[in-house]
């Protein structure tokens, strides 16, 4: 099979031929029909995040079953979405029913549930696939919790965003906000993620939205998905002064979903008193961000950070396809492109120029 291999972070990726080994028990093989290009990615690539090599890159993915291990409660043939944070079911946080916060899971080690790979280049050397599910590729070995079963009707683009973008910036407005209906709302950044946090916080009836980004192109797409008001960023005092004047002085909510920290103290600033700024794009490894500490305890504010929109898969990735096929959640406007596996390089670099929203691999 053909899949986007990394030898090492900071080199470009490159299309290999690799043998892909057959599902063990609790594991399912999966044939990929559609991958987001996602900044996680990109980070990697870049060498952002330090990750072993040679990788195949992708997580946010969706497929078809094609075989089964023993032990799966999956059917062949079924259309799923790849969590890239598969739970091991046992630890504390998920019999607490928090998932996203497994503390067993062999996702980090890019590493199925066994401690191996399923993926080799010819010669036998071992490769890696990017949090254990690796969906730059055309077929994939991962763990059955990691497959979660969709609804008919769901195009494989619109699944796999699912799997990352959408969970991300949705479950960020109505599961770790729990955003209240009514409330006034900033999105900083406007890719996959923050689009979605524009779909979420329309989902949830929040009174204003204020969209900023850099990108004119965004802000128009933002005010056609429910956006209120929008703000083209400009240098740091500017653009705090503009959003706080098209909230009216403040906002209950700042939802940042870029990962860099001169938005994420944006995010604070922009807040009236009582706000809450909420942290959901990721930013490089080492990167701090700062605030000016009196004004957030005198104006009781609050910083919560929202890693994969709170998702619990297996109820919430069915949940979001039911909206969108009832046509709450458009999520198939977030798909600027269908590109192939020979053309993530050059979505890497829409990326790095922060054009577009979301580059989908169709196999």
């Amino acid at each position: 099979m053909r899949a986007v291999v990394l030898q090492q972070p900071g080199q470009p990726t490159r299309v290999e031929e690799l043998e892909l080994e057959g599902p063990r028990a609790g594991e399912a093989l999966v044939r990929v029909t559609a991958s987001g290009v996602c900044h996680s990615d990109l980070h990697v690539r870049d060498a952002d995040w330090e990750r072993p090599g040679p990788i195949v890159l992708g997580h946010e993915g969706a497929g078809v079953v094609e075989a089964l291990g023993a032990g799966t409660d999956l059917a062949v043939g079924q259309p799923v979405v790849l969590s890239w944070y598969y739970p091991c079911l046992t630890c504390e946080r998920c019999r607490e029913g928090r998932q996203w916060l497994c503390t067993d899971s062999g996702a980090l080690s890019h590493r199925l549930p066994d401690g191996t790979s399923r993926l080799s280049r010819p010669d036998g050397q071992e490769v890696l696939s990017y949090l254990a599910i690796g969906t730059m590729a055309e077929r994939t070995v991962v763990p059955s919790t990691a497959a979660i079963p969709m609804p008919d009707g769901v195009p494989p683009p619109v699944a796999a965003l699912i799997g990352c973008c959408v969970s991300t910036g949705v479950g960020a407005v109505t599961k770790t906000a729990e955003l209240p209906s009514g409330a006034s709302v900033a999105v900083f950044g406007l890719g996959g993620v923050g689009m979605s946090v524009v779909m979420g916080a329309v989902l949830a009836g929040a009174g204003r939205i204020v969209a900023i980004d850099r990108t004119a192109e965004k802000l128009e797409l933002a005010g056609s998905l429910g956006a209120t008001d929008v703000v083209l960023a400009s240098e740091h005092a500017a653009t705090v002064a503009a959003v706080r004047r098209a909230a009216g002085g403040g906002l209950d909510f700042a939802f940042e979903a870029i990962g860099l920290p001169a938005t994420i103290e944006q995010s604070i600033e922009v807040l009236r008193p009582g706000g809450t700024a909420v942290l959901v794009g990721l930013t490089r490894f080492g990167a701090r961000a700062s605030f000016e500490a009196f004004p957030f305890v005198d104006g009781s504010l609050r910083v919560l950070g929202s890693n994969y929109g709170f998702a619990v898969a297996a109820v919430d990735f069915p949940r979001y396809a039911e909206l969108y096929l009832a046509g709450r959640l458009p999520i198939d406007r977030l798909v600027e492109r269908t590109i192939g596996l020979d053309d993530v390089e050059a979505a890497f670099d829409v990326m790095r120029r922060g054009e577009g929203l979301r580059r989908v691999i169709v196999n």
